[in-house]
């Protein structure tokens, strides 16, 4: 659905993008993420039409952004950070003037309408300015007028914005849904919210890709290893030993200890077979096993070990 090639984009002397490629099937909801100045933004931009790549080629849907642009915009819905709005029209009257600026048809026009109402949740405020309403409602505008010509591409830059917990869950269902069908982008730097929606993630830094693939796989490719947990009583410069000589284990830290009860941290090549030999060795030592888990990475760690270098340069 969406293709990039060897995509450059600068800035007079600054490189905002610097020779990325990727690809987005449809069907996939794809998290873009990078600090402040990675190049997302104007990634987002050159995909939606609104500024050109210098080098390589970008298309959407197979239309080309450069030369058939019309084409892509007929189909992809963009919500920037901040939501294009006209603030002194009411709700009802934006999206049906919306809906006409689209090329919906008025047979269609009324049931599109009632349903982006219903999907957005917009009901209770049809008939009130846009610039009378609560930021959040304003997000669920802006998230309606991205929605309301049916794309197959949509590209949302922080749609979450301003938005209670509640709707923050709302958006985040909404969006695996069309997910489902549809072709996803979402940029935003709430971390959890990539986890919670996204199945595959794309992280920036100094303009290029860094990292790419589903947050488990990121996890094992910046670390290299799995961990396990491990809280056992007994000898601990023993323990040390026999725990340390496991093949698999690459390294042993000692957290913290209480109560006679060491907990340890291993990492390890495979936490499967390293888990099952632990506990043949704990059982054969006759130690006290209390707890045996492994430890999955966050989202967040691995996404300041990749981008870490960025910050400090700023």
């Amino acid at each position: 659905m969406i293709e990039v090639r060897n995509c450059v984009k600068r800035f007079g002397p600054t490189v905002a993008v610097r020779d990325i490629s990727f690809s987005v099937p449809k069907g996939e909801v794809l998290g873009l993420l990078g600090p402040n100045g990675a190049g997302k933004t104007t990634t987002m931009r050159i995909l939606t039409c609104y500024m050109p790549a210098d080098e390589g080629s970008v298309s959407v849907a197979g239309f080309d952004v450069n030369t058939e642009s019309i084409e892509v915009r007929k189909r992809i819905g963009y919500l920037p950070e901040n939501a294009p709005l006209y603030k002194e029209m009411y709700a009802q009257t934006f999206l049906d003037f919306l809906a006409r600026v689209r090329g919906i048809p008025p047979e269609r026009r009324k049931s599109r309408m009632d349903d982006i109402i219903d999907i957005c949740g917009l009901g209770d405020v049809l008939h009130k300015r846009i610039g009378e309403m609560s930021k959040g409602y304003q997000q669920r505008v802006g998230l309606a007028q991205t929605l309301i010509h049916d794309p197959d591409v949509l590209i949302l830059d922080e749609p979450t914005t301003g938005l209670d917990p509640n709707q923050i869950k709302e958006i985040r269902n909404l969006i695996k849904e069309i997910g489902r069908e549809k072709t996803v982008i979402l940029s935003t730097h709430i971390l959890p919210e990539v986890q919670a929606t996204t199945n595959r993630v794309l992280i920036m830094s100094h303009g290029r890709l860094v990292a790419d693939g589903a947050p488990d796989e990121l996890a094992r490719q910046t670390k290299g290893t799995d961990s396990l947990i491990v809280q056992v009583r007994g000898p601990i410069e023993t323990i040390r030993d026999r725990y340390s000589s496991i093949e698999g284990v690459s390294n042993l830290e000692l957290l913290e200890t209480e109560d006679e009860y060491h907990k340890i941290e291993l990492l390890v090549s495979n936490k499967t077979t390293s888990a099952e030999k632990v506990f043949e060795t704990t059982v054969k030592e006759g130690w006290t096993l209390r707890e045996l888990h492994s430890e999955s990475r966050s989202l967040e760690e691995v996404f300041y070990e990749l981008t870490v270098g960025e910050r400090e340069e700023q």
